[in-house]
């Protein structure tokens, strides 16, 4: 099979499937983590953590902000069933890099791999990552050149796929849609907080503290899950948070 075939083809698989790579990633975290507390060496107790949570944050930011302008099927956001896109994203935060969601990705994953305070393993999981969402990318884009032809390649041309580049924004007339937010990324904002806290939790067991507290890390988790689930059930019993085209 040719190589353009073969890497479409890897790349359709893993988009599937693409929920896996946190649970690889959060596996391999966990495990170094324990190793590297064990050793004396505490993310929470010297400040690194809330240098790894800003990073994060700022993932889940581009996730809000990108989410947030995005109509409905667009090339902003696909299914589970496979690529969908009835218009093409150039503007907004598209006209600077041309996957930002995972570029958000990436950012919130690398503050969780930065927990276990070992420069190998954050190089190994950023070649991982792009391994890994290189093939989503170019099966992303063989779809979208396909359907949208010389206006993808116009637009792929002028901007980059990962690294933004700010000098070439574009402002969006699509309106920031808060219910969107909360109907699409509370799950993101809950896992957050909650895979924190379980680092907070290992660490206390591991060190022989207190395991629950009233902590920052506990209170932030608890808000955080209950704001998901009744998020969920507001979602799930009104229509509330629908919104027309988004």
């Amino acid at each position: 099979m040719p190589l353009q075939e073969e890497f479409e083809q890897q790349g359709n698989f893993l988009f599937k499937h693409r929920s896996y790579i946190p649970i690889l990633i959060l596996l391999a975290s966990f495990i170094i983590y324990t190793i590297n507390i064990r050793d004396g060496k505490d993310p929470f107790g010297n400040g690194i953590v809330y240098f790894s949570l800003g990073v994060s944050i700022i993932g889940l930011v581009i996730r809000i902000y990108t989410v947030g302008h995005s109509p409905a099927n667009t090339s902003g956001r696909n299914t589970a069933a496979g690529q969908v896109a009835d218009t093409l994203n150039q503007q907004g935060i598209y006209s600077i890099v041309r996957h930002p969601l995972y570029l958000g990705n990436f950012l919130m994953y690398l503050g969780f791999a930065l927990l276990p305070m070992s420069i190998f393993f954050v190089i190994i999981f950023c070649l991982l990552f792009w391994i890994y969402y290189e093939r989503i990318m170019f099966a992303e884009e063989q779809f979208l050149r396909g359907k949208f032809n010389t206006m993808y390649l116009n637009w792929a041309l002028k901007t980059p796929a990962f690294i933004p580049n700010f000098s070439l924004f574009n402002s969006t007339e699509i309106h920031f849609s808060w219910k969107k937010i909360l109907k699409k990324e509370k799950n993101g904002l809950a896992a957050l907080f909650f895979i924190f806290w379980i680092f907070y939790i290992l660490r206390n067991y591991l060190m022989g503290k207190v395991i629950l507290d009233y902590s920052f890390w506990t209170l932030a988790m608890v808000i955080c899950i209950l704001l998901y689930f009744i998020l969920k059930i507001i979602k799930q019993n009104t229509n509330w948070l629908d919104e027309a085209e988004r």
